[in-house]
């Protein structure tokens, strides 16, 4: 992974009868993930992400009436959020990179019907707590630094 960026905001709209404007309630969430494939499987993970995208859209046409998750679990350092959906995947080859795909996924937040624009605390506190059981820092050097002669 290259770069992630999340996008939050609020709905914008005009109170009637004035001139002036009110934040309502959130937008859903944006997330667009940059990546690079390498290696003689890179056209076999291209299949995987479009893969990914269809479940992803038929996990919501599909979801039964009152299910709370309906789609993918989005788990990073910037952000941990549930119900996402692949909206556009683009893929870059370019000459400068002969061995490398350039990938392009955007997710947006597809919430369940009657379910608020951001998930309940205890929904986000059990994520969190899964998301610190999975180690993510390498393992320290097991050799000791010796200070050298100077130079």
């Amino acid at each position: 992974m290259q770069s992630l960026t999340v996008t939050e905001g609020y709905r914008v709209e005009r109170i009637m009868g004035s001139r002036l404007v009110q934040a309502t309630q959130p937008t859903n969430q944006t997330i667009v993930i940059e990546a690079v494939l390498i290696g003689d499987d890179r056209l076999d993970q291209r299949r995987e992400l479009e893969r990914v995208a269809l479940v992803s859209r038929l996990l919501v046409a599909n979801a039964p009436t009152g299910q709370t998750a309906v789609g993918i679990a989005v788990v990073a350092g910037l952000t941990t959020t549930l119900n996402m959906q692949v909206t556009s995947l683009r893929f870059t080859q370019s000459v400068a990179k002969k061995e490398a795909l350039d990938v392009s996924i955007t997710l947006v937040q597809v919430l369940p019907a009657g379910q608020a624009a951001t998930p309940s605390d205890a929904t986000k506190g059990r994520l969190a707590s899964a998301t610190a059981a999975v180690p993510s820092a390498p393992p320290p050097n097991p050799i000791a630094r010796v200070p050298g002669d100077p130079l």
